[in-house]
């Protein structure tokens, strides 16, 4: 993975990025070290070195064993509980997995991720007389969405196949000793796994949360594994900022929001990598929104959006960064044929691959940009595989909590979350609220 900051540093004065830079230095020390805000969330920092071969192979018979008695497995899990698996095995996966004939794997799908009946309702009806397991990832057990997901999807698996052969497909991911789900698994004998106490959700990837998922689609955990690794020692705090990506990130992110780019937009040129966005998405906005602070974390997938949001982003209000995520070699080769009309005016590019045609477009794009004043960050990986998404992975989550610490908040905790929450609950007269209840009621009415 390389970093390139040529288009972003110019756009601030580099006295200004030498101090920030500076205080990265200290703010990683922190992080390692644990003496920061939230540092009873920390374990993700140096988990990849940690990972047990133990945990992993018993990951990997769990996995192998799902796919052969499952041909859909319906992941349950909301926020960090599934983002950061579905964005794995959507950036690895055929672009139209699930209509490819002759499959080894089984279907992955995604519930508990939204309160949509109908959502739930199309998925019931494709799971309808189908053999189907269910990994539920939750740490409490109650967390709303998923939930009411997993109670509709283990009453259904339950009728399907009965409570015996139905507690043989399902695993738990969850607390290691309290919560609801941990109380039921211990109860029914699901396979479990823990979720470690000190990784909150949107660092978990490289825990059973995120690799179950990922080995059960049938994608190698431990080269995910081995890439965080390599990016844990590049980013370590003894690692000088001037060889440090995660430093250097941190550092031109915060130093453009001093000067008034509150919004990071990330790019990609690859249409695989959409969940990846929507993961980075929540790492950084969970992690940094508070305090009335922090960058707003938006997300594009060209060139689709050149045709939707490319006019905005050229012309429009100037408080805007793009973080480019580029993709090096591609999976296959795809040449433009010659045509003897030539109607569509394209015989000058025939002959040409596919990706040479979408590299120009984001060569394109990325001038054109910064030239209509908006900092241009450049991230390159060599190819969309298991490594270097471990790489990439870890590089965000390690660059997340320094940024965290340079502009002030705590990175680790979500006060924010909760907020919604107590005011559905209210509004559902769930026990436990009667006084919410009663004052949101008399809000509503006045």
């Amino acid at each position: 993975m390389k970093l390139n900051l040529q288009n972003a540093a110019s756009f601030v004065p580099a006295g200004s990025l030498k101090a920030i830079a500076a205080q990265t230095a200290a703010c990683n020390e922190l992080l390692e070290n644990g003496r920061g805000a939230g540092n009873d969330y920390i374990g993700w920092v140096t988990l990849p070195a940690e990972i047990d071969n133990a945990l992993l192979s018993d990951i990997e018979a769990t996995a192998k064993q799902l796919r052969e008695n499952c041909e859909i497995v319906v992941v349950a899990g909301i926020g960090g509980s599934y983002l950061g698996a579905r964005a794995v095995n959507e950036a690895l996966a055929s672009s139209f997995d699930a209509y490819m004939p002759q499959r080894k794997n089984p279907i992955v799908v995604y519930a508990g991720n939204n309160i949509g009946e109908d959502y739930l309702a199309d998925l019931m009806a494709l799971l309808k007389g189908r053999k189907f397991g269910i990994i539920n990832i939750s740490k409490s057990g109650t967390t709303t969405e998923t939930a009411l997901a997993f109670r509709l999807l283990k009453t259904m698996l339950e009728q399907q196949v009965g409570k015996d052969e139905a507690r043989k497909r399902i695993v738990a991911v969850t607390d290691k000793a309290k919560g609801a789900l941990r109380s039921l698994a211990t109860k029914e004998g699901y396979k479990t796994y823990v979720i470690p106490d000190n990784v909150g959700g949107r660092f978990s990837v490289l825990t059973p949360v995120g690799l179950l998922p990922i080995a059960v689609a049938g994608w190698d955990i431990r080269a995910i594994v081995k890439g965080a690794q390599d990016m844990q020692k590049a980013t370590a705090a003894n690692v000088p900022y001037e060889q440090n990506p995660a430093a250097q990130y941190a550092a031109i992110r915060n130093a453009l929001l001093q000067y008034g780019k509150t919004t990071e937009i990330l790019v990609n040129f690859n249409p695989r990598l959409h969940y990846f966005a929507e993961w980075w998405k929540q790492l950084y906005g969970e992690s940094e929104g508070k305090d009335h602070l922090g960058i707003f974390p938006a997300s594009v997938d060209f060139t689709t959006d050149l045709h939707s949001m490319g006019q905005w982003i050229q012309d429009g209000e100037r408080t805007i960064f793009e973080t480019v995520l580029s993709v090096g070699d591609q999976k296959h080769s795809v040449v433009i044929p010659s045509d003897a009309a030539d109607l569509d005016g394209l015989n000058y590019i025939a002959g040409r691959r596919v990706d040479e045609v979408n590299k120009m477009a984001e060569l394109g794009t990325r001038l054109a940009h910064v030239d209509g004043g908006v900092p241009n960050l450049l991230i390159t990986i060599p190819a969309l595989t298991e490594r270097y998404l471990g790489q990439l992975i870890y590089f965000f989550e390690r660059a997340c909590g320094i940024s965290g610490y340079v502009l002030g908040v705590n990175p680790f905790n979500q006060p924010g979350v909760e907020a919604y929450k107590k005011n559905m609950f209210a509004l559902l007269n769930k026990p436990g609220y009667e006084a919410q209840s009663a004052a949101i009621q008399a809000r509503l009415k006045g």
